[in-house]
């Protein structure tokens, strides 16, 4: 799970988008290139956040998400979310794991957000092509086999997007830990127009 701002700026913005793009396959060096210079992908992030820094200004915010709202998304890489929503530095508070599936822990820095925060407005978001449709909850034993100890934690696996969102909205209302479940919304994005398709709850 990650907990990140989106950015206001235009330097902050153009940063995101140079660190966005070394991730891709496309332009990370080569295994062999890396070694060769002896630089990491980490390396090259700590470089871009020391260019980030010289430019960087306290916007003098606190940490209460200017929208009062909370979004959990999917971490997939091709998925610019703060930039498809049109969200800016301290808007929202942005929770992603595999899936975007509402876990014990989603439940957790939901609760946070909503009771410490201020955030009101819950958004969930799926996506096509997601990599847990690829898998099974099998992937558990496969990791016993391998190292001798069975994962505590569910895979989330789904074959239904659209019904995965919809649990992933049911699990959201019926939680006792939070206090706004009235606006509960679920989409799924998609990865190849960039859209967001709602999904009916019932």
């Amino acid at each position: 799970m990650t907990l990140f701002f989106a950015s206001h700026s235009r330097t902050a913005t153009r940063v995101t988008s140079t660190v966005m793009d070394m991730t891709t396959s496309a332009s990370v060096p080569s295994e062999t290139a890396g070694a060769i210079r002896g630089e990491t992908v980490t390396d090259r992030l700590v470089e871009a956040n020391a260019r980030y820094a010289d430019a960087f200004t306290d916007p003098g915010m606190d940490a209460r998400p200017v929208l009062h709202v909370a979004v959990v998304a999917c971490m997939d890489a091709r998925i610019d979310l703060h930039a498809a929503l049109g969200l800016e530095l301290g808007d929202c508070h942005t929770i992603r794991n595999a899936g975007g599936v509402v876990t014990d822990d989603v439940i957790r820095s939901l609760t946070i957000s909503q009771r410490k925060l201020g955030t009101h407005s819950i958004v969930l978001i799926h996506h096509t092509g997601c990599g847990l449709e690829a898998i099974t909850e099998d992937f558990r034993t496969e990791l016993e086999m391998e190292i001798g100890q069975r994962p505590a934690w569910a895979v989330e696996s789904f074959r239904d997007v659209d019904q995965d969102v919809r649990q992933s909205m049911q699990r959201v209302r019926t939680s006792p830990f939070l206090v706004h479940t009235d606006d509960v919304r679920g989409f799924v994005f998609d990865v190849r127009t960039g859209l967001l398709r709602e999904i009916d709850p019932a």
